[in-house]
């Protein structure tokens, strides 16, 4: 089936992109270095991992998009009358509350097990952020929409093909928790792409999952950057 190779196509473009700093972030952190000669070698690498999260999301994103234009098929994956739009939007609203809500949960389980609470993968993220604003449009608005096309259309969506609900959503959930190389709170990100999955099985659209998991990137990106300030805030 068409749609079959474009989702190949398209796991391709993400593995590039994952692989892809191998190659280019050395040469740019020299760049970065040259065009900053007064900032450390630590902002260096930083700036380096932030401009390189933009560009390489960006850039994998666009591809992507060209890829899955060329087949009308490749969303025609459950059977069925799709949810409106409107719907679609609300359920996407509603996703981020249930996936909250789902985390709250697997910090409780973390905690049951001695995991303690503070996910690394993010911290580090927060810091390149820090150094880096522009990597905040790789965080917040590229890695969601990609993340959603790869582990809920492409994988999600082939093995529900050829399974059922909870085979896939699991399979696609514990792979996209494993592709997060944080794997002391590998509860947290499991329960995360599960709850991402029945909402794109639920309105059978992926803009539902990809408004839950941008809204829910972006309200941990904003309590990180500015949680001193919150605190402050509250305690006034």
């Amino acid at each position: 089936m068409k749609s079959n190779k474009t989702a190949f196509f398209v796991l391709i473009v993400y593995i590039i992109m994952q692989l892809s700093s191998i190659l280019f972030l050395r040469p740019l952190l020299r760049l970065i270095q040259k065009l900053n000669p007064e900032i450390s070698n630590k902002a260096a690498l930083l700036m380096t991992q932030g401009w390189w999260i933009f560009i390489s999301m960006c850039t994998a994103l666009i591809i992507s998009l060209i890829i899955v234009r060329r087949d009308k098929s490749f969303w025609q994956v459950f059977k069925g009358k799709k949810a409106s739009i409107p719907m679609s939007i609300v359920w996407g609203i509603i996703g981020f509350f249930l996936v909250f809500f789902g985390q709250t949960v697997g910090a409780l389980i973390e905690q049951k097990l001695g995991i303690t609470t503070g996910s690394e993968n993010t911290a580090n993220l927060i810091e390149i952020a820090n150094v880096a604003p522009v990597a905040i449009l790789g965080i917040v608005v590229f890695g969601p929409i990609l993340e959603e096309f790869i582990f809920r259309r492409v994988i999600f969506g082939s093995i529900f093909q050829k399974t059922n609900f909870f085979i896939a959503a699991s399979v696609s959930a514990i792979v996209f928790a494993v592709i997060h190389f944080d794997f002391s709170h590998i509860i947290l990100y499991a329960i995360s792409g599960f709850i991402f999955a029945f909402l794109y099985h639920k309105t059978q659209r992926i803009i539902t999952s990809i408004i839950a998991h941008m809204m829910l990137n972006g309200f941990v990106t904003v309590i990180q950057l500015y949680q001193d300030n919150i605190v402050k805030f509250l305690g006034q």
